[in-house]
């Protein structure tokens, strides 16, 4: 019986004693390398029939609001393995939840105060950073293998790779693949494929052109090539090098389409009122200004009297 096949029939067998317990070990404290990014807080991932939720924008939403817990090619542990009803949910790097420790529901008093060792499940360091992903089925957990389930969560998990690397090659199409490789940058990469080809950067420079904001990236010194790797965004725009004998190569065709934009679009500005504010009611018409009427004028001063002032004094 295939895994895909266990997944969606509902007369399948329910999941043996010897495949539970076989599950339990394999994938409690397991080591993974992560294929996909899965968003921080309370909201994981959700595999079934093959297919990962939430998806597209509405993962892309829920990354820029609250980042990612971990990116692709990240390595993590399976922390938590639970068999409960339809699904089987695994908890990666502590889960989404902070679970307390026994000695942080003690309290210790002195000088009047009290304190929790090992600090609270407040605390900043304490905060969860994990997230998980659930298999769901149809109706019950049928009778899979461990190769099987494997199989069902390689969309998220990679069991078989042995670094990081190797992991997100797995990931991405075969182009950038070989790029890779080749330590090769090609227009249209984001900033994690030109880490993974070249490294980090030597030197960084950011400058404005017009409106857009953009980065060189700097790789090599001479007497050596020297490449400049320009990124706007979250994207790779141009790749300029600069050999020992003088020749300049520049690259701004984009060899790869990821899909996403260079740069945000700006939000457009407020248009001003064409009128200016007034108190008047709807409808209400402005007053006829006089024909020759003019730039209005101040009212003219009196001027002081030139003698001291003169006091009367009546006779009652």
């Amino acid at each position: 019986m295939s895994a895909s096949a266990s997944a969606d029939d509902k007369n399948s067998s329910p999941l043996t004693e010897k495949h539970r317990l076989e599950l339990i070990r394999t994938f409690s404290s397991d080591q993974v390398y992560i294929r996909t990014q899965f968003p921080m807080g309370k909201v994981g991932l959700t595999i079934k029939n093959g297919k990962v939720s939430p998806g597209g924008d509405e993962l892309s939403k829920l990354l820029a609001m609250w980042g990612p817990s971990v990116k692709t090619g990240d390595r993590a542990i399976i922390t938590q393995f639970v068999l409960k009803g339809d699904r089987m949910r695994l908890e990666i790097n502590g889960g989404p939840v902070k679970k307390k420790k026994w000695y942080q529901h003690i309290e210790v008093g002195s000088g009047g105060g009290m304190m929790t060792p090992g600090g609270t499940a407040q605390d900043p360091i304490n905060n969860p950073r994990g997230s998980y992903v659930d298999l769901v089925f149809d109706h019950h957990i049928p009778d899979l293998t461990v190769e099987q389930v494997k199989q069902m969560l390689w969309p998220v998990f990679d069991f078989d790779s042995k670094s990081p690397l190797e992991a997100y090659l797995e990931s991405v199409s075969p182009k950038v693949k070989e790029a890779i490789k080749a330590h090769h940058v090609l227009v249209g990469m984001n900033r994690e494929m030109v880490i993974y080809a070249k490294g980090r950067p030597g030197k960084k420079i950011r400058e404005k052109d017009g409106e857009v904001e953009y980065e060189d990236w700097i790789y090599g010194d001479p007497p050596q090539d020297v490449d400049f790797i320009r990124v706007v965004g979250d994207e790779v725009v141009r790749v300029e090098t600069m050999k020992v004998d003088g020749e300049k190569i520049v690259h701004t065709e984009k060899e790869i389409d990821l899909g996403g934009p260079a740069v945000a679009t700006a939000a457009q500005k407020e248009n001003k009122p064409a009128n200016a504010p007034t108190l008047r009611r709807p409808g209400e018409q402005a007053p006829e200004a006089p024909a020759n009427s003019g730039p209005s004028r101040p009212a003219p001063i009196p001027d002081p009297p030139s003698g001291p002032p003169q006091f009367q004094v009546s006779e009652r």
